[in-house]
């Protein structure tokens, strides 16, 4: 998985292209990481591979609908409109097991789940996978970040302030 690092990226983004109440900042930022709950599993003797195990059903597109539907029940709370909650907690929720897709090692992403529990990833896969816990905080969790940061990070950050540019012309 991409560190707290590259999946905060897609919601912050957001951010500098427009103009977001800072609750809907919020949640978007939880939404991105909502699907690594997932890692608390191992703690209670959750098998790998299994639905509930690190990237199994909370990686699914059909968990983040379901995150984006309770964004929807709280929009009043966010202070938006229902689908625009519902959109953006989306694409955040979903930014998570899509960036989870494209890296290097760990177990395949369950996005299918629940047409499918197949584990898969992308083709390509250039973004280096973190290592959980403590072990971030090491040489590896440095080359983890300068990954992100070229993969995600700064393409990211260039779509969003040309989406800003674009919008205040």
């Amino acid at each position: 998985m991409p560190s707290f690092v590259g999946h905060f990226t897609s919601p912050l983004a957001t951010r500098i292209a427009r103009v977001l109440p800072p609750r809907l900042l919020v949640a978007g930022l939880v939404a991105s990481m909502l699907p690594d709950l997932d890692t608390i599993g191992a703690l209670f003797g959750v098998e790998r591979d299994t639905l509930f195990a690190h990237r199994g059903i909370t990686h699914s597109f059909a968990f983040a609908l379901v995150v984006a539907g309770i964004a929807m029940l709280g929009s009043n709370w966010l202070q938006v409109s229902r689908p625009r909650a519902g959109l953006f907690v989306l694409a955040c929720a979903l930014s998570h097991p899509l960036l989870d897709l494209l890296t290097n090692g760990g177990p395949g992403v369950m996005i299918g789940w629940p047409l499918s529990d197949a584990r898969v990833f992308a083709p390509w896969r250039p973004i280096e996978v973190s290592p959980l816990g403590v072990g971030f905080f090491s040489a590896r969790g440095l080359t983890v970040v300068a990954s992100e940061l070229v993969w995600i990070v700064t393409p990211s950050l260039l779509i969003a302030f040309a989406a800003r540019r674009r919008a205040t012309q």
